[in-house]
């Protein structure tokens, strides 16, 4: 009789990369520091979510696109 396995056994570990880079660009935006690619320093949550999710996509992390509504 097989066992069922927890489904996070089965993550790879690009899952880590993509995580690690949005907790960083959050930290900085929580203290102030996140700036955009214009330079000004970013306020808005939103943006800074946005910010990160583009950053983590760049570095190679798979996280999917933004859904259109």
């Amino acid at each position: 009789m097989a066992t069922k396995s927890s489904s996070h056994s089965h993550r790879s570990g690009s899952g880590s990369t993509g995580r690690r880079k949005i907790h960083k660009v959050m930290k900085e935006h929580k203290q102030g520091k996140l700036k955009s690619g214009s330079g000004k320093k970013v306020k808005n949550r939103n943006q800074a979510v946005a910010i990160a999710l583009n950053e983590a996509r760049r570095s190679g992390a798979k996280i999917p696109k933004k859904k259109k509504s």
